[in-house]
């Protein structure tokens, strides 16, 4: 071979390794994007995260449609309007307050309370190329929109325990002040890397963080309220039933659906094995719940009931959520099983105690929420997990949230009033509150 030849071969070699190498720097430096994750999955990210979100506003239908479905047809204006007004209440105080509270980055009290500003990122250039403090994978505003979705449903969980008897105002407030203030506090000491996310306390996607935090809201709101007029009657009880069976059942597949963004986006990434294997664990103890629920109230009750096997579809839903990523799949059968027919003794209980609940919100959501984050130190595959950890986070909501929503309830009894008189909950509270009606120019057929 020439000299010539020689020259030619060798800067075919170097412009062939040069060529390598800038493909290989090109290709390290996409996978460094966006926070070691690269640009195309970064986006696979984003649009699952936003998908999940979608899914996570559709409960906010199934909530607003399974607590019209199971309270009386004079009152479906104001389950409705209140499930409207959550949202936006929800979404804006989360944009006012709570996300910077929840996720502070800098405490005040160490791992307790939170350094916050008031807002969010102004503008598209504020936080264009920002990534989550919480996750790398997806964006700021993604990030926030997520999560104030779960901020929202929070305060959905108590319209429904106080539903039919509690004053439209005082109901709002009280939502403003424990979703802005309350929920996120408690979210920060796990979700915002607080005291109880160092002490080893887990909690997936909220059975405690969300629906205990709601649960307790709403025990203290039934306790402050006192039953519907007529449910207690003599010593007895008397059933209150639902106006409407379809609209509550279609509520429960809305909330099924919905949980499975619930769940599945708190993955927090678009990874294929986990999403999917979550959205199994969480169907799989929704379908044990109804079955749990469905033979405990056929054997207790003597008859079928078809509201506790809804119930025990969002038991199974609440308790598998804290640990939906961590348990196996005979584990989450047993977690659903387990919930269905707690609800069910739950409500039965809570009725025989005087706490008159229209649609069951604090057995499904507290009770099973307890249960579930329970569960995760029982039946978790993470040595890491452990029943004393989870008691603590437990004992931790209901040391905050319960005695502070009794005191918000208390100031508000004493002031504005919490409950309607007795003619306008016997009118109805679409007539007193709204002066509209839910059926105008139908004929309702009920003896309530």
């Amino acid at each position: 071979m020439g000299t010539k030849q020689m020259v030619a071969k060798q800067r075919k070699w170097i412009w062939c390794t040069a060529l390598v190498f800038m493909l290989a720097s090109g290709i390290s430096a996409l996978a460094q994007e966006e926070g070691g994750v690269s640009a195309e999955m970064f986006t696979v990210n984003n649009v699952w995260m936003m998908v999940a979100t979608f899914l996570v506003f559709i409960m906010h239908l199934g909530f607003a449609s399974l607590e019209s479905g199971l309270t009386r047809a004079k009152n479906t204006v104001n389950i409705l309007f209140k499930n409207t007004g959550i949202i936006a209440i929800g979404l804006l105080t989360y944009a006012l307050i709570g996300f910077n509270l929840m996720y502070p980055g800098e405490w005040i009290i160490d791992g307790v309370l939170g350094k916050f500003s008031f807002g969010i990122a102004n503008t598209l250039g504020d936080a264009a190329n920002d990534t989550s403090a919480y996750n790398a994978g997806y964006t700021y505003w993604t990030d926030f929109l997520f999560q104030g979705m779960f901020a929202a449903t929070a305060a959905t969980i108590v319209s429904g325990a106080v539903a039919e008897r509690i004053k439209l105002g005082s109901f709002l407030i009280f939502s403003t002040i424990y979703v802005a203030i309350v929920y996120p506090i408690y979210g920060s000491w796990k979700w915002g890397a607080g005291w109880l996310d160092a002490k080893g306390f887990y909690d997936f996607a909220g059975s405690t963080i969300v629906h205990s935090v709601g649960g307790w809201a709403a025990l203290a709101g039934v306790i402050m309220l006192g039953p519907r007029l007529g449910k207690y009657v003599g010593g007895g009880i008397r059933p209150i039933m639902g106006h409407s069976m379809p609209l509550a059942t279609i509520g429960v597949f809305l909330l099924w659906l919905g949980w499975f963004g619930f769940n599945g986006g708190s993955v927090l990434s678009a990874d294929p094995a986990l999403v999917s294997y979550t959205l199994v664990t969480t169907s799989l103890a929704s379908a044990a719940g109804i079955m749990g629920a469905m033979l405990t109230s056929w054997i207790v009750q003597k008859k079928p009931d078809l509201t506790m096997a809804l119930n025990g579809s969002l038991a199974g839903l609440v308790g598998i959520t804290a640990g939906a990523d961590s348990v196996a799949i005979s584990s989450a059968i047993m977690i659903g099983i387990i919930a269905g027919a707690l609800v069910v003794f739950s409500v039965i209980l809570f009725d025989k105690a005087k706490l008159d609940d229209p649609v069951g919100a604090i057995s499904v959501h507290l009770v099973c929420g307890i249960w579930g984050t329970l569960a995760v130190g029982i039946f978790s595959t993470n040595p890491d997990h452990s029943i004393g950890a989870q008691l603590m986070g437990i004992g931790a909501a209901a040391a905050l949230c319960f005695p502070v929503a009794l005191i918000i309830f208390g100031i508000l009894r004493a002031t504005l009033g919490i409950r309607v008189d007795e003619d306008e909950e016997l009118k109805g509270l679409d007539l007193s509150e709204h002066g509209m009606e839910s059926y105008a120019g139908f004929q309702i057929f009920s003896s309530q």
